[in-house]
């Protein structure tokens, strides 16, 4: 007997057990160009940003940060600039829309 009710706590415990399901925001950077900076266009630099967007159930940009330079900062801020700008797609957690980060690469290339 004490050994269905141990069975019975355990499947309890588990079939409790709470997976959050999280999508993170998402924005298509092909229609949300950056302007290239002059002097970085001068001095013919290139470079992959990544960035982070904290992005709100609107789809609106409340937070933003580069997470790998391009090795230019004029080229980072650029990218940072633009992209905050843009309406993301929200992101949803357990399937209802949410606030969520999501990462962005943008390459900048002559």
């Amino acid at each position: 007997m004490n050994k269905r009710f141990i069975g019975f706590i355990a499947a309890t415990f588990v079939s409790g057990a709470v997976v959050a399901s999280e999508v993170p925001a998402s924005v298509d950077a092909r229609k949300c160009k950056a302007e290239y900076p002059k002097a970085s266009l001068l001095n013919e630099e290139q470079g992959a940003v990544s960035m982070a967007f904290l992005v709100s159930p609107a789809g609106d940009v409340l937070d933003s940060k580069v997470e790998k330079s391009s090795g230019y900062k004029n080229l980072d801020k650029a990218a940072l600039k633009a992209l905050a700008a843009c309406k993301f797609k929200p992101g949803t957690k357990d399937g209802v829309v949410a606030q969520t980060w999501t990462k962005v690469d943008y390459v900048w290339s002559l």
